[in-house]
């Protein structure tokens, strides 16, 4: 099931653990797509299971599918999500320029991390399959430097950066249809078209970047992403395609 031609439905709920957990409790009564949105988050999640800061103010929610692709297709909806969450920014700020996608899955806005996605699924390739895509918005505040790993880009919140004050319900009558526009282009026109859109947002393409995997650190310049979505790094002679990897500038 996708988002095309469906308008998705809306859960709003003022505490929950996590959003992308409160999806795969609810994902089998639902009637299609749906938007999870909670006013406070007390088990917030990051990628790598790392705590997400969830203050009442801040954007928590997450899109609940039922996609019938292979694993590897369903998630490039990470680039859908991140192009949406940029249009709907852009479009409640008019300011195109502030906002710009690094890989994989995160939003920047004048350079520091306002936004962050988490795909999460269960039972792919099965008759119930169940994606979660899990997005959180710094729209009022931002976690302390303090919390912030050394060396990863400085979170920002979109108050802080643009003097924009939104609720997240505000943002989510954005975000929703954006999303489904791009959920549409993605299901009937494939990964070439949000392929396009997201390098011409990337922050820091043709630049030098750090690309760590586990332990391995490799040092090169962004050169693009391939077709199934991988970083291409160039480092020296080698051109190298990583599926996947925390990125340092």
């Amino acid at each position: 099931m996708s988002a095309e031609g469906q308008t998705a439905g809306r859960i709003v709920l003022p505490e929950i653990d996590s959003t992308n957990a409160e999806g795969f409790r609810r994902a089998a009564g639902l009637p299609g797509p749906t938007w999870i949105l909670a006013g406070l988050q007390t088990a917030g999640r990051g990628r790598r299971a790392r705590p997400w800061t969830s203050p009442q103010g801040n954007f928590h929610g997450t899109l609940v599918l039922t996609p019938t692709e292979p694993p590897e297709t369903v998630a490039l909806r990470s680039f859908a999500a991140a192009l949406a969450l940029r249009d709907a920014l852009v479009q409640m700020t008019g300011l195109p320029q502030g906002f710009t996608l690094k890989w994989p899955n995160d939003v920047l806005c004048n350079g520091g991390k306002i936004a962050g996605i988490l795909l999460e699924s269960q039972g792919l390739n099965t008759p119930e399959p169940v994606l979660c895509i899990g997005i959180g918005v710094n729209l009022i505040a931002a976690p302390d430097a303090s919390q912030i790993e050394a060396g990863a880009v400085p979170a920002v919140s979109l108050l802080q950066e643009t003097g924009h004050r939104l609720t997240p319900d505000a943002f989510l009558d954005r975000l929703a249809p954006a999303y489904a526009a791009w959920e549409a282009t993605f299901t009937t026109q494939g990964f070439a078209p949000l392929r396009e859109a997201w390098l011409s947002h990337a922050s820091r393409l043709g630049q030098p970047i750090r690309a760590r995997t586990g332990t391995v650190t490799r040092e090169g310049t962004f050169e693009t992403i391939d077709a199934q979505g991988n970083l291409i790094l160039r480092t020296g002679q080698a051109r190298l395609a990583i599926p996947a990897a925390e990125v340092f500038f």
